[in-house]
């Protein structure tokens, strides 16, 4: 039901926690109000505002446990399914929505929560809902072109409006008090006698207000987890004080050749670079995509050899260092990077012989481990670096 990074709910379980919930769900709308429909449409005429503030509570309250379970690592944030936007549909479609919710009272969610109690406007609501998108998919050649017009992509709102996850957070907190003190004004003045802000104790909301606000400037200072300890890791001082264990570019090829099976090689490199050049058998995963429950399986095998190769040393370095920090064990790094492995292996004649009289058998060793990693990456090429199948990112919504 969310991508926690511990398998707190496992796939087979979801159907089940999703029918819980959905009860739930329900059970919060009916107890809210949301099925009757002079309630809802009572936002719009200034008499009741519960519809407001319901929505606002569910979006503080959701924002916060999204910020605070990522910042503790419960919560892979990367995992969340973002829907694509397009501007003028999306524009189009909220007018539309708009409209309906002011005649019938109900949007989809509610309309569906007060048919379940008998409520025959809804039932109507309801039909009408299932006639329209009978509708819209006949007619959809009509206008698919604007349908799919002004694409932005999964854009989130703080990223387009260039400020930080945080201060967005506390922003949004803002504006959700300020708008539940306005429309208590608002709401006291236009419905005098009925009005469900007159049961409010004032300074009860008025503490209630002042904690949410505190927590929305926590919420600025909070910083992105994942960031925090990638650039932890990275820093130089960090990585000559911490040292990790580090494998040969000729160990790394004998494993290779032995098919060796409690080796696993990790590439944190970007997808375009292991296009043109990966070891066999090694799995491409980019550092941010360490911290997600898609890796667990494996990076948990404490028998099996992980080796994290990358271009460079340090990158490697740092990668193993963050692996260590999220509890993984058995880690090492390609010494000197794939620089030198290429420079070792691949290209056995650049080495300076080590003057021994061991370097007619390694260079031998070199040069069969080149024919040999090259034959298996031809045999592997229309495939590339192994790929481990992903978690499908959370979709979902009201």
């Amino acid at each position: 039901m969310g991508p926690f990074v511990p398998e707190v709910i496992s796939d087979q379980l979801n159907l089940v926690v999703a029918l819980i919930l959905g009860i739930g769900f329900g059970f919060a709308l009916e107890q809210a109000g949301f099925s009757s429909s002079r309630r809802l449409a009572g936002v719009f005429y200034g008499y009741d505002f519960t519809v407001l503030r319901v929505f606002f509570t569910a979006a503080v309250t959701a924002m916060s446990g999204v910020l605070l379970l990522g910042y503790f690592g419960l919560l892979d944030t990367d995992a969340i399914f973002v829907n694509p936007t397009w501007l003028r549909p999306a524009v189009a479609g909220g007018a539309i929505m708009g409209v309906g919710f002011v005649l019938g009272g109900y949007c989809p969610g509610t309309s569906v929560c007060a048919a379940a109690i008998g409520k025959i406007d809804a039932m109507f609501f309801v039909g009408g809902g299932l006639f329209g998108v009978l509708a819209f998919g006949e007619m959809y050649p009509l206008y698919h072109g604007f349908y799919e017009s002004t694409p932005l992509g999964s854009i989130k709102i703080f990223d387009s409006l260039g400020m930080s996850q945080g201060m967005f957070a506390f922003l949004l907190i803002v504006i959700a008090v300020g708008a539940f003190a306005g429309t208590t004004v608002i709401e006291k003045r236009v419905n005098k006698k009925s009005a469900p802000s007159l049961g409010f104790s004032t300074r009860n909301h008025l503490i209630a207000g002042a904690g949410v606000v505190a927590l929305g400037i926590v919420f600025i200072f909070l910083p992105d987890r994942k960031t925090h300890i990638i650039d932890r890791v990275s820093n130089p001082a960090y990585l000559s004080t911490h040292p990790v264990k580090l494998m040969t570019a000729d160990e790394l090829a004998f494993r290779i050749v032995d098919h060796e099976p409690r080796m696993r090689i990790i590439d944190i490199r970007t997808p375009a670079a292991c296009a043109k050049l990966a070891l066999p058998g090694s799995s491409n995963i980019q550092v941010r995509d360490l911290f997600g429950k898609d890796w667990i399986t494996m990076l948990s095998q404490r028998h099996v050899k992980k080796v994290l190769v990358a271009d460079s040393e340090p990158e490697e370095h740092a990668a193993c260092l963050l692996l260590e920090k999220l509890g993984y064990e058995n880690i090492a790094a390609l010494h000197g990077g794939l620089d030198a492995f290429n420079a070792t292996i691949m290209n056995p004649s650049a080495v300076i012989p080590a003057g021994t009289r061991w370097d007619t058998d390694v260079f031998r060793f070199r040069e069969t481990a080149r024919k040999d990693i090259l034959a298996m990456i031809e045999k592997n090429k229309n495939g590339g670096s192994k790929e481990i199948k992903k978690v499908k990112k959370i979709q979902g919504g009201c």
